[in-house]
């Protein structure tokens, strides 16, 4: 081995070193605070990271990505209402980062004495929604359900989860081990069996649904080995995972979910009705068109409330 071959083999081994020392701090780091931000009052608690993410969030990338991004979408907006968009963006963004804190406190239904959830609690549902949740729970059939980086996209898992509902639901870890250990800690407590993406995330998914359990995902973020469907007419890549899964289990229906946040610390949930999946001339359900259905819904859910979903992400590539 020559000299500088060692001397780079050195340097890579310490760069390793302090990666692993680096995670292991921002792992540490991450738990002190949720334990910090679990002692105090979770609507104060959201308020303070929301007012604090509004401030700091413009120094970041991410804000230049969110403004191209809602001009794009929105080219029949002015400068100003893009503005005020971005801004309940961050907001938000820093109410989700708080809120992971509290998550078991947040997702507790309040239920009458008929045993429904109350009209004013927390947590808010339809009729519908309320119908559905049940009737999912209760048939003893699978189900794939899909979601959004809108409001707070934990609270559908952890309602089904107060439910009944069993679900399998696919996550991307975050980048840094120990953070990523630290958040599925409480992901683990509140929520169903966490399936991280991977290649061998299909075949766990598939197992769930043949157990007649359900599976749930997100699927508004940039895949690159996704599917071309297009959205807010510009064309970008999405996730075609659920619609796979739908071609092997073709009795399984599709239903979307999404969060509303509204006012006083207060959510709505809304559950869709079954969605049609597309259809090849031979019967098979397309993945590609009905990846686009899914995004189509999407979409919908964005254009009613463009604030409170996650535009800081890069949906949109070359």
């Amino acid at each position: 081995m020559s000299f500088n071959n060692a001397i780079q083999r050195i340097k890579l081994r310490g760069a390793l070193v302090g990666k692993r020392a680096l995670d292991a701090t921002a792992g540490v780091i991450a738990v002190a605070v949720l334990k910090i931000i679990r002692r105090f009052d979770p609507e104060k608690t959201s308020r303070f990271a929301g007012r604090l993410t509004q401030r700091i969030g413009p120094w970041f990338k991410e804000d230049r990505i969110g403004r191209e991004n809602l001009r794009a979408a929105f080219p029949e907006k002015s400068a100003n209402e893009i503005d005020a968009i971005l801004r309940e963006v961050w907001y938000n963004i820093g109410q989700v980062g708080a809120e992971y804190a509290h998550l078991d406190k947040i997702g507790r239904i309040e239920l009458d004495a008929n045993g429904l959830p109350k009209a004013d609690g927390r947590i808010i549902f339809d009729p519908q929604t309320r119908e559905l949740f049940d009737q999912l729970r209760d048939d003893g059939k699978p189900a794939l359900i899909f979601a959004a980086h809108l409001a707070n996209w934990e609270l559908p898992a952890v309602t089904a989860a107060v439910f009944g509902l069993k679900a399998d639901l696919l996550y991307r870890p975050p980048s840094i081990g120990d953070v990523a250990e630290a958040i599925n800690r409480i992901r683990a407590i509140n929520m169903g069996r966490l399936v991280a993406t991977g290649s061998d995330a299909p075949i766990k998914l598939a197992a769930t649904l043949e157990r007649g359990d359900h599976a749930g995902m997100l699927v508004d973020q940039h895949q690159s080995r996704g599917v071309d469907v297009v959205m807010f007419g510009r064309p970008c890549k999405a996730n075609p995972t659920l619609a796979r899964l739908a071609r092997h289990f073709p009795d399984c229906p599709i239903h979307g979910v999404r969060v509303i946040r509204l006012p006083e610390h207060k959510f709505r949930i809304e559950l869709t009705p079954a969605i049609e999946p597309a259809r090849t001339a031979t019967g098979a359900i397309d993945i590609t068109a009905t990846t686009q259905r899914i995004t189509d819904v999407i979409e919908g859910w964005v254009r009613e409330y463009p604030a409170q979903w996650l535009w800081l992400h890069r949906r949109w590539r070359s």
